[in-house]
């Protein structure tokens, strides 16, 4: 897939956050997912992507650990 296609999906990921249209949960591997497929492809990574992606994964590790 290309760069600007990667974009545009993790765009509308972003939509479905800002929109709480999704669960958070399975957005975030969605994101995972899209990163991992980036990197093995030799893609640059959007930095504001890749906090998002470790915010969210503090956020559930955090959750996890108070149950």
């Amino acid at each position: 897939m290309a760069f600007d296609d990667w974009l545009a999906e993790i765009s509308l990921l972003m939509n479905e956050m800002q929109g709480e249209q999704g669960d958070a949960h399975e957005i975030y591997l969605k994101i995972r997912q899209i990163l991992d497929t980036m990197k093995a492809e030799g893609l640059p990574l959007p930095e504001d992507l890749v906090k998002l992606e470790e915010d969210l994964e503090r956020e559930f590790a955090a959750d996890a650990a108070g149950q």
